[in-house]
């Protein structure tokens, strides 16, 4: 990974921008962060088609030492990975095919998971923030088209007093 893509917002210290040039690149993020991460925590990722949510789910996954290959949950919609030691579960959710907000998300029970479990979420703007007003936002941008640029730009925006503390700037090291 390199040097944070721009300098961090002075309006926003809790928010940090990094350039990913790999899918390799992208697990290591998800690594990286797992270390940060802690049960209670929501993370909601956005971006493309291919932007690689996914990919940053599963070095999430390896970081925090689950159980069971983390893949793409889209039609399932969510997976729960057990963890293989004492830290958290991790909760992979795929928000993508769901058109509601939080109700149409009851289902699957996310408040009861939350305090014990670290969530994931793709696609779940609208659906999701009102989980808890702690949590980490992720937005993955990369060129669209017609191009083999493997380039990511990602911007991580901690939200709520849980983030207040967290020096997501340790993730460009």
């Amino acid at each position: 990974m390199e040097a944070p893509a721009a300098p961090q917002d002075p309006a926003d210290p809790n928010a940090v921008e990094i350039t990913i040039n790999a899918p390799e690149q992208m697990r290591e993020l998800g690594r990286k962060l797992a270390e940060l991460l802690r049960a209670g925590d929501l993370v909601m990722l956005s971006g493309e088609l291919g932007a690689g949510k996914t990919t940053l789910t599963r070095g999430l996954g390896e970081g925090l030492g689950v159980r069971g290959a983390v893949t793409s949950p889209t039609f399932v919609i969510a997976r729960v990975h057990p963890s293989l030691g004492d830290g958290p579960p991790l909760v992979h959710v795929d928000a993508y095919r769901l058109g509601g907000g939080l109700d149409e998300m009851e289902d699957l029970d996310l408040d009861v998971s939350l305090p014990d479990s670290v969530i994931v979420v793709e696609w779940g703007e609208g659906k999701v923030e009102e989980l808890t007003d702690d949590r980490l936002q992720v937005t993955i941008h990369r060129a669209v088209g017609d191009t083999t640029d493997e380039v990511r730009h990602v911007t991580l925006t901690g939200l709520g007093g849980r983030w207040g503390s967290v020096d997501l700037g340790a993730l460009t090291a």
